[in-house]
């Protein structure tokens, strides 16, 4: 192992005893303990590791091209990390739909449960839920103390949260039954009930009245969470524009579509008719659709245009009914692929499901999307740093997954009735993301020279980006919540056309094994990317 690739796993190793909650969403192997500090003790203990593993790798000199790689992308990650800290996010750091509130929850689903020893380990998560809340709360008011403060809607939005987090635990209960850890399990999801309880009267009653009444986040604070999300610096007012005119490419193409679904259709009349004719009805049936979908994308990919290894050809299909997103998500393989990789589907308190707009997102989460994207990290062996193998950049990630849905119309998946139309319709979304988010935060004015509201915000989703309407408010409120996330769909994706169309432009291209090399080159920042696709 090189002196950079030890560098890597030492930052891995230390960064997972720092974080444990977030060490089991990466699947890293390992004993880590129980609970995070969110206190400010923690969140200066893991600045320090930031800092201090930057220091070291400026003294390394990277002896060959897998050195230079993953010298680069860690150093990317660890400045673009440090940039947060610098303008102390962490003290005001609150967030909804996603954020640590459901994040602590979610992490429980992930723990493994094979034994009386593994349920153990979810009871001790369980019982250390209030006391990691408790450090979030202290660092909370650190950050009033200082100005540091989030916005109102918020602290609001992760209350709700909270409060619907009681009684959540009660399936793990159920699934466990009446073993020796089953009184330990009970108690220990009493306490984490009360500790989201306590969390939630927390940001009503103290954080909420104190809190930010404006939403933006501002062109300062906006440029560090989109470097943090992309891995690059771009022109924010540049990629607003831009947001605009892929919608209305995206919505002309809609338009053409619809029609040839139904002549002489609108967009509207074609979604009702669709909505109307290609759907299931109950979860067990959408469940069993989703999993023939990955079935039937996995077999139809595998040999073509990817040779997924056989690790990699199943996915683990899970619905989510307790889960406050709106849309679906997934969550990678731990390193030693005892975990698989999971889809995770929201109910929305629905009974009936449009089959025609969800194709897409199985492509999009599963293969050639998300699992084939981060399954083969998972079994790249040592050609990848294991910094490189547990971290994420949403441009490279998002934008791949978006790309594998336009690559699945390009290989003509999207045959069943209406399903490309729910393929433009998911990338109409996508867009709308781009010129809500960067206009919301940087307070740009619509075309019609209007302001951003969340209200709307709202309009422009539900009546350009063709959100259902379940999806709606929470998307919003996790865009207005969670500042450059939403932009890195539609410019990761932008990012990997431009570099397929120069790699095409090349003598002797194979789009089969351009896939391959470029997902081989791990994850790294649109800025790395562009480089090191360009030498492929």
């Amino acid at each position: 192992m090189s002196a950079i690739f030890r560098l890597c796993e030492q930052y891995i190793l230390r960064a997972a005893a720092l974080d444990p909650v977030e060490s089991v969403y990466l699947g890293i192997v390992g004993d880590f303990g129980v609970a995070t500090d969110y206190s400010p003790d923690g969140h200066e203990a893991r600045q320090e590791l930031v800092r201090d593993t930057l220091a070291e790798l400026s003294r390394l000199a990277p002896a060959s091209d897998a050195d230079r790689r993953a010298a680069a992308h860690l150093r990317e990650r660890l400045e673009a990390q440090a940039a947060v800290y610098a303008i102390g996010e962490p003290y005001r750091e609150v967030s909804s739909p996603f954020g640590l509130v459901s994040g602590l929850r979610d992490s429980i689903d992930l723990l493994p449960r094979n034994d009386d020893e593994q349920w153990r380990a979810i009871a001790a998560r369980l019982a250390a839920v209030p006391g990691m809340l408790n450090g979030w709360r202290t660092t909370l008011d650190v950050g009033l103390e200082r100005g540091l403060r989030a916005a109102r809607r918020q602290a609001l939005g992760a209350a709700d949260q909270a409060e619907r987090f009681e009684g959540t635990h009660d399936d793990l209960i159920a699934a466990y039954g009446d073993g020796p850890v089953a009184a330990e399990l009970a108690e220990a999801a009493r306490s984490a009930y009360r500790g989201y309880a306590e969390t939630a009267r927390y940001l009503r009653e103290q954080y909420a009245p104190r809190a930010d009444e404006r939403d933006a986040v501002g062109p300062e604070r906006y440029a560090v969470a989109a470097r943090m999300q992309l891995g690059d610096e771009i022109d924010l007012r540049d990629a607003y524009a831009w947001g605009w005119a892929e919608l209305d490419r995206i919505e002309a193409e809609m338009v053409a579509e619809a029609r040839a679904i139904l002549p002489g259709a609108t967009v509207d009349e074609a979604t009702a008719h669709l909505d109307s004719t290609e759907y299931v009805v109950g979860p067990d049936a959408y469940l069993a659709w989703l999993k023939d979908q990955h079935e039937r994308a996995i077999a139809a990919l595998n040999g073509a245009q990817f040779d997924i290894p056989e690790q990699l050809r199943t996915v683990d299909v899970v619905l989510a009914p307790g889960s406050t997103s709106a849309a679906p998500y997934y969550t990678q393989p731990s390193e030693d692929l005892s975990r698989p990789g999971r889809t995770w589907w929201p109910l929305g308190g629905r009974e009936k499901f449009a089959t025609w707009s969800d194709l897409t997102t199985v492509f999009h989460e599963g293969v050639p999307g998300h699992h084939l994207q981060l399954g083969a990290v998972a079994v790249a062996g040592d050609k990848l740093s294991r910094y490189a193998k547990m971290s994420w950049v949403g441009g490279h990630g998002e934008g791949w997954a978006l790309y594998a849905e336009r690559l699945a119309d390009e290989l003509g998946w999207l045959t069943a009735p209406g399903a490309r139309l729910g393929m433009l319709a998911a990338s109409a979304l996508r867009a709308a993301r781009v010129v809500i988010d960067i206009g919301v935060h940087l307070e740009l004015p619509l075309p019609d020279g209007s302001r951003w509201t969340f209200e709307k915000a709202c309009e422009v989703l539900r009546e350009r980006g063709r959100a259902e309407a379940h999806k709606v408010h929470p998307e919003v409120l996790r865009y207005f919540g969670w500042a450059g996330q939403a932009i890195c769909y539609k410019l990761g994706e932008r990012a990997w056309l431009e570099a397929r169309a120069e790699a095409q432009a090349r003598p002797g291209f194979d789009l089969k094994a351009w896939h391959t090399a470029a997902l081989d080159l791990g994850p790294m920042g649109l800025g790395t990317m562009r480089e090191e696709l360009a030498r492929i």
